[in-house]
């Protein structure tokens, strides 16, 4: 399809009039081969100008892409767009339905209420009640005829309206948005306003010291049938929907890989893509995850018999010699919660963290064993390490390496030993 090639000709057009004369008409027109059926097909103007004009559209219509005219002054609306399409060919659909509810805090319209209101309304476009306030934001407003000060102000209000993290984040989506637009439409758009109020200083992040970890996956190694749930993320670093959407055809425990490839969504289906492109990638097996893998693998749950997904319902109980119903089904990150992470922790006698606290544990643990930064990002599948680090740093040494160092720091020699240390 994309080798469709649209050309430009004409046709002298005869048409016999009532009155028994023959009519000549030049018209210019574009002929091309349907990719589809192979027909040919054309399509006729009255002018040559017409005919150019509809061209480059067409021709991106049959790609199966968004047309712009190089040149044109878009609206903020159509450069929002414009960048969510090529977005959306490197992220997965989850991801760019959150671009999408986040770019409506730049285009408009925003509604006065609650974050469960701003969500209805932002779905069905409903209001929750009659007198409700809606702002309209930036998205009619022309690119050449915004202003630095204009941006500040919609700033200002994306805070006051919708809180200060969201504004700092569709900030920076918003400065991507204007220099695509700038390098594609050739119009020039205003400056990022400086000097905007800055935000408070977050929380930090309750994470599990290294002694913690030791100690959670010290107990994880005498509870078979739960440890691998919750010791898995300290030990991988990956996210969430990474872990809960891993099949057993992505370890490979001869080489000592684990292949991030896919994630689970929400209602348990397995998108082939990752959150970004730098989340799909290998994390090297150190030595205590991967004894814990081969007694895993004795007992995880089979679907119709086979082994498939690596973290899995056990299913509903039967008679034997009957298997479990839906064993081996997908586990919503609800239930995972709820019946492994949770229970785990707890009984592990460790601080309650999040799942995602497990990923900046495993982080911190590496850049602390002195782990180069740029390796530590690529086996997170952080897409951007900080700028400097990312620029000026090299990852020189083995993803194996580096795991091995993070497997001693939470007791890897004890570990090999039974857990005694």
């Amino acid at each position: 399809m994309t080798d469709t090639i649209i050309k430009l000709g004409t046709w002298n057009r005869r048409r016999k009039l009532a009155s028994g004369k023959t009519q000549r008409q030049k018209l210019h027109t574009l002929n091309w081969t349907c990719p589809e059926t192979g027909r040919k097909r054309r399509l006729s103007f009255a002018s040559k100008a017409d005919a150019e004009a509809k061209r480059a559209p067409l021709l991106a219509q049959m790609q199966g892409r968004r047309y712009f005219n190089p040149g044109s002054n878009p609206t903020v609306a159509e450069a929002v767009a414009h960048w969510l399409d090529l977005k959306a060919a490197d992220i997965k659909p989850q991801t760019l339905k959150t671009y999408r509810i986040l770019c409506r805090c730049i285009t408009g319209p925003l509604l006065q209420g609650t974050p469960k209101e701003r969500a209805a309304f932002t779905e069905a476009g409903v209001k929750p009640y009659r007198d409700a306030k809606v702002l309209q934001m930036l998205g009619h407003r022309k690119l050449s005829e915004l202003t630095t000060a204009e941006i500040r102000l919609w700033h200002a209000t994306v805070r006051d309206e919708v809180g200060e993290f969201t504004a700092s984040e569709v900030k920076g989506m918003f400065k991507s948005i204007l220099a695509l637009a700038e390098e594609d439409f050739g119009v020039p758009v205003p400056k990022m306003p400086s000097n905007l109020t800055r935000r408070k200083q977050k929380p930090r992040k309750s994470i599990l010291e290294p002694a913690e970890v030791a100690q959670l996956l010290d107990y994880a190694r005498t509870d078979p049938q739960r440890g691998i749930f919750y010791a898995f993320p300290f030990l991988t670093g990956v996210r969430a929907s990474e872990q809960i959407g891993l099949l057993w055809e992505d370890i490979d425990l001869d080489r000592g890989v684990i292949q991030i490839r896919q994630v689970q969504e929400r209602d348990g289906s397995i998108t082939l893509a990752t959150k970004t492109e730098a989340g799909e990638r290998e994390i090297p097996i150190c030595a205590s995850l991967r004894k814990m893998l081969l007694a895993w693998k004795l007992v995880c749950p089979r679907r119709d018999g086979e082994l498939y997904r690596v973290f899995c319902g056990p299913g509903q109980p039967r008679a034997w010699p009957q298997r479990p119903k839906n064993a081996g089904a997908a586990i919503l990150y609800s239930n995972f919660l709820r019946r492994y992470w949770w229970p785990g922790l707890n009984t592990a006698g460790v601080r309650y963290v999040t799942h995602h606290s497990a990923r900046h544990s495993f982080v911190s643990v590496l850049q602390a064993q002195g782990v180069e930064v740029g390796l530590v990002a690529k086996l997170a599948g952080h897409a951007n390490p900080a700028v400097m680090l990312g620029h000026y740093t090299q990852a020189v040494r083995g993803g194996a390496g580096a795991l091995a160092l993070l497997d001693a720091a939470y007791g890897g020699a004890g570990a090999a030993t039974g857990g005694a240390r």
